[in-house]
């Protein structure tokens, strides 16, 4: 059988040749220390890309999230979000099990943005019967509204509106480089809407490990802090940051071609290529362990993401003949 196909996840690529000798060749220190220039360059050039005065370099996007709210939400204090938010779905409590915040949810369509109905459920800070609402977490693109991209507008309706009562935004941009490759928006437009920003370059970008967490100076130092209590302070970790920055110079520009794959491959399948936005596409109402497991047999591997639905998302790893040969495949199995 020829290598396998993993439409998984954009999480399951792994690093080029010129990314490892990135890696290979990074200048290092003792980041503990403050004394690795690599990450220092990290920090500094995305903390620019977001619009943001500083930046912490931290192993993972979760890291990134609960660092990111704990910066804006105190214990005792909750945070708003989308109820499939990553935040409150795939990170294990740990905004309640590590530092005490509540997290209250609304439904959403998919995952998308309303500005007006999360708004609506902020609790006032001078009631003290209320737990009082200190943050909105906003995920974009929205993992398990199958990449979707939160409208401008509404993120501007957002802000402008927290600003009035009082309340902190904080973002989980894991694939907001998805966002800006899909409307052409500049990352500082999305990063100017945030209070704090978690970016991840594990997925799309095609690192091996890695998060950037951006905000002021005076909450990424507390952050930092944070990082070390939790664990997450890094020695000689520019080797991971080169890594990132490789990414940012050759496979951020690159991105379109993971979102024309994703079209295509809804095309091949069936599925109208307008309501995929990035690199995602979904299967509804399919038998999807019996056609995960017969897919696999036959060299692609897909994710599912309940017993009626498959997840495929095409990423560096992908190329457009391994996306017909995943849609042969697939349409062999489904029958259309």
């Amino acid at each position: 059988m020829s290598e396998l196909i993993d439409l998984r996840s954009d999480t399951v690529t792994r690093p080029t040749p010129g990314m490892r000798r990135a890696m290979a060749e990074a200048e290092v220190g003792d980041d503990v220390y403050g004394e690795d220039p690599t990450v220092t360059a990290l920090e500094e050039r995305v903390a620019a890309l977001f619009g943001h005065e500083a930046a912490l370099f931290v192993p993972s996007g979760t890291m990134g999230n609960q660092i990111g709210m704990r910066l804006v939400c105190e214990p005792g204090q909750e945070v708003l979000c989308d109820a499939d938010a990553h935040v409150v779905t795939y990170e294990m409590g740990a905004a309640a099990a590590i530092f005490g915040i509540s997290t209250r949810t609304v439904v959403s369509d998919r995952g998308l943005l309303d500005a007006g109905a999360l708004l609506a459920q902020v609790r006032p800070r001078d009631d003290w019967h209320l737990t009082a609402t200190a943050a909105i977490a906003v995920e974009n693109t929205h993992n398990r509204g199958f990449g979707r991209v939160q409208p401008l507008a509404e993120l501007q309706e957002l802000w402008d509106r927290t600003r009035e009562a009082g309340v902190a935004v904080h973002l989980d941009g894991a694939r907001i480089w998805n966002a800006h490759a899909a409307t052409g928006e500049d990352l500082a437009t999305y990063g100017r809407l945030a209070d704090t920003a978690s970016v991840c370059f594990s997925k799309g970008l095609g690192t091996p490990i890695g998060s950037v967490l951006v905000g002021s100076a005076e909450r990424i130092a507390a952050g930092r802090l944070w990082r070390k209590r939790l664990g997450g302070g890094m020695r000689q970790v520019g080797v991971i940051a080169a890594a990132c920055l490789y990414a940012l110079d050759h496979h951020l520009p690159r991105l379109g071609e993971d979102h024309e794959h994703a079209r295509l491959l809804a095309e091949r399948l069936g599925v109208d290529p307008a309501t995929v936005e990035t690199n995602m596409v979904v299967l509804d109402d399919v038998a999807a362990p019996l056609v995960a497991e017969a897919a696999k047999a036959q060299g692609v591997l897909v994710g599912r993401v309940s017993p009626r639905r498959i997840r495929l998302v095409t990423h560096l790893d992908v190329d457009r003949a391994a996306v017909e040969r995943a849609a042969e495949v697939l349409n062999g199995l489904l029958d259309r």
